[in-house]
């Protein structure tokens, strides 16, 4: 359980330094700016250590993944970004991707 802990750690970071990223403003706000580097140092330090006990290829579409799907939808909350039902078919299509290579594939889950 301890490496799949770490990766929802790794995201949260992920996603923390992304978002503080569009609140920088370009790096000139300072908070925000210290917020972005710690975000995503903790990320792939935490993504490191995953890495230690789990494969790459699915370590890393869940990362990402998840990622992408956060961040989106946190931008549509907290900043008014659009998303549309192209947007919301393409997220699902991500997340279908990674369940498919994470559980269904031979080469990944755990079940087989």
């Amino acid at each position: 359980m301890r490496p799949y802990a770490l990766l929802a750690l790794a995201i949260v970071s992920e996603v923390t330094g992304t978002t503080a990223l569009k609140l920088s403003d370009g790096f000139s706000e300072l908070f925000p700016s210290l917020v972005v580097v710690v975000g995503y140092v903790s990320s792939f330090y935490l993504l490191g250590l995953v890495l230690e006990e789990l494969p790459i290829g699915p370590v890393y579409a869940t990362w990402a993944a998840l990622g992408i799907v956060a961040t989106a939808l946190i931008g549509v909350v907290l900043f008014d970004d659009p998303l549309d039902v192209v947007g919301v078919v393409g997220m699902t299509l991500i997340v279908a991707g990674v369940v498919l290579l994470t559980v269904v594939s031979d080469t990944y889950s755990p079940a087989h």
